[in-house]
């Protein structure tokens, strides 16, 4: 056992078997190891500066808003049943929000989580208390609802309707300038930094959107996007996947637009990771049960098909993807089958 940026970690190796990942299916030029078992469905992934893989789960229970691992993965593979874990507890009062978003702040290590379904931010430093960052959200789905542009600004993926719109007596942001009186209907991307220095929590809702930025849907009119994840290119650019599979781009002008279409499909509770060559890769979730990736040009090919409800997707350096395999209680590695050589030393 040892201790990590103020986190307990220990886990005893297990032997890994090829029955292990012989349901996965990968081209024939990748090869799936079994890098962590014994996670209580795993949702989120991330990984930290020192190839340490942070995971969300619900737990085993079910009576906590979320249990947080913080694992080395110098020796694999891992058996967390019996690792040390961050319980999260659930918050005092009838609200019993569970954790369903996560993303890790490049600069400090910090842990921000979303509630899913709810309207507020968290924030988790690396040595202190969990706090919350950010309020005023309508409605904050699971999956890659947060994520970190390369200057260290948090994205947050929110939605907007009639049925859950806030109300506030403060003025609208400027950016909802046009609606008058009409209740605004669609996606609103929101981007802050969150160590600026502001009185906590933040209110989110009265922060100018980059999206919308140049057109409203109005009350009662099915708007045309229903994003549902987010993932930022090397530019800062914010690429949004909707439920029907349709991936944009929101370039920092404020306009959307088009890369690519994902074979057909229902697509819910997905996760997005950007690759170290812009590619991006996408965890289709339950239904659809594969691995996607996205190329800068928008050529859209199958890295894994058979998951076993895939949801949370980090991708390393190398380009190494490690998905959650919720429904096995595992995560995998995905990497070119022949094993990369060792570092020259000079």
């Amino acid at each position: 056992m040892c201790r990590l940026g103020g986190w307990l970690v220990a886990g005893g190796l297990l032997a890994l078997t090829t029955e292990a990942t012989a349901e996965v299916e990968v081209a024939p030029d990748l090869r799936v190891e079994v890098v962590v078992v014994g996670i209580p469905r795993p949702v989120q992934l991330a990984l930290d500066g020192a190839a340490r893989l942070v995971i969300l789960s619900p737990g085993w229970r079910g009576d906590a808003a979320g249990e947080l691992y913080r694992l080395d993965l110098a020796a694999l593979p891992l058996d967390a049943s019996s690792a040390p874990r961050l319980v999260l507890p659930f918050s005092d009062g009838p609200r019993k929000i569970a954790f369903g978003s996560l993303a890790l702040d490049p600069r400090s290590g910090d842990v921000l989580l979303g509630e899913e379904n709810g309207n507020r931010v968290y924030r988790l430093p690396r040595a202190g208390k969990l706090e919350m960052l950010g309020v005023g959200l309508n409605h904050l789905l699971g999956g890659s609802s947060l994520a970190f542009d390369p200057r260290g600004r948090l994205i947050v993926l929110d939605y907007a309707s009639p049925e859950v719109q806030q109300r506030s007596e403060t003025p609208l942001p400027d950016g909802f300038d046009r609606l008058g009186g009409i209740i605004y209907h669609g996606p609103v991307v929101v981007r802050l930094d969150p160590r600026e220095d502001v009185p906590l929590p933040r209110r989110l809702d009265l922060i100018v959107p980059i999206l919308p930025a140049h057109s409203v849907h109005p009350v009662g009119v099915e708007p045309l996007f229903r994003f549902i994840s987010a993932a930022t290119t090397s530019s800062g650019a914010v690429v949004l996947l909707d439920s029907a599979g349709a991936l944009l781009v929101l370039e920092n002008d404020g306009l959307l637009r088009p890369l690519a279409r994902l074979p057909s499909g229902h697509y819910h509770r997905t996760h997005m990771a950007m690759g170290p060559d812009g590619s991006v890769f996408i965890s289709s979730g339950f239904q659809i049960r594969r691995i996607y990736r996205v190329s800068p040009a928008g050529v859209v090919t199958v890295v894994a098909g058979n998951l076993a409800d895939p949801e949370g997707i980090a991708v390393d350096d190398d380009g190494d993807i490690y998905v959650a395999e919720s429904a096995l209680h595992r995560i995998i590695r995905i990497r070119p089958a022949v094993t990369r050589p060792p570092p020259s030393r000079r």
